[in-house]
């Protein structure tokens, strides 16, 4: 198999072809052609198709108080989704704290390139989303909020040296404490979801073999 063909920060897979000509008593002509190649992963497998659910409780400490707890439960649907398809994320909120917070979802890339023993890796924001700002006792409930995944490259995962990885992280943002945070894993794939394993996917075929990935420049921060 060959890994999909990927642009990183630290690395690239690229593929070509090379053709020569040679000819009597003249200089051989030469041709390179760049070509893209899809390693695919079909996310009508079961392992992909299974929910990805989480749960986090916090309580905050100031000085010798300790305040009512930051509570967040999030679910998906499935783990393999493919570009321009949007998850939906259901969650609940809860905050019963003394602070103002604000419940907030992000899509990351991680990009981990292996060399000589030694691994680097670029983590890339992709997507997010903001909700509502709580104050203290009040509670959010998300029914299905989504969050579009744009053109990305697909996942890597069986490469040697070059794995591409992704998640979605639902977070309360706590103003001068560490933010409570669920991070779920994804894998994008390239073959979408077929019709009759759920009533949710509006992705086509095209759509999900949009090249445009190949030459995307994420910011590497959220806002």
């Amino acid at each position: 198999p060959l890994a999909t063909s990927f642009e990183g920060k630290h690395g690239s897979v690229r593929y070509w072809v090379k053709a020569e000509l040679h000819r009597p008593w003249l200089l051989p002509v030469k041709l390179k052609k760049e070509f893209t190649v899809f390693e695919h992963i079909d996310i009508n497998t079961p392992s992909l198709l299974s929910p990805q659910a989480g749960t986090k409780e916090k309580t905050l400490c100031c000085w010798l108080c300790t305040s009512g707890p930051i509570s967040l439960s999030a679910k998906i649907e499935r783990k393999g989704y493919t570009p321009g398809e949007s998850i939906q994320i259901f969650a609940e909120i809860e905050n019963c704290s003394s602070r103002m917070v604000v419940p907030k979802a992000t899509i990351y890339q991680t990009q981990a390139f292996y060399a000589k023993g030694k691994i680097k890796e670029v983590k890339q924001l992709v997507a997010n989303l903001r909700g509502e700002s709580l104050s203290s006792g009040k509670t959010e409930t998300w029914n299905g909020k989504q969050l579009k995944i744009p053109p990305v490259s697909p996942s890597i995962l069986d490469c040697s040296i070059i794995r591409v990885e992704y998640s979605l992280m639902v977070y309360v943002d706590i103003p001068g404490a560490m933010d409570l945070f669920l991070n779920l894993p994804l894998v994008i794939g390239t073959i979408p979801l077929h019709p009759l394993g759920s009533r949710t996917s509006s992705v086509s075929s095209q759509g999900s073999m949009n090249m445009n990935w190949l030459g995307l420049t994420l910011p590497e921060r959220p806002e």
